[in-house]
């Protein structure tokens, strides 16, 4: 059996409104504390670096890529059904 991946401590000073807010949502979802915390700041940080991700293209593979973004979508199933959802604010419960 492999050993358990090393865990490190992370100690963070906050409100206790912020703390009862964390606790609440972490209870909605099912998670401990602790673990809701590492979702949502491991997602935080994996979209800090991908919004600062540099593609690299050559001329001919960045207009086509530009092309692909220009073109309207295209008429589908799954595209019809989300524009016909209403977003739950609009909702009127």
């Amino acid at each position: 059996m492999p050993p358990a991946p090393v865990r490190e401590t992370l100690n963070i000073r906050i409100k206790a409104a912020d703390r009862g807010l964390i606790d609440h949502a972490a209870e909605l979802t099912g998670k401990t504390r602790t673990d809701f915390i590492l979702d949502a700041t491991r997602r935080a940080a994996e979209d800090a670096i991908l919004d600062r991700t540099l593609f690299v293209l050559k001329p001919d593979a960045y207009d086509k890529f530009i092309a692909r973004l220009d073109e309207p979508p295209r008429p589908n199933e799954r595209l019809r059904r989300a524009l016909q959802t209403p977003a739950p604010w609009d909702k009127n419960d």
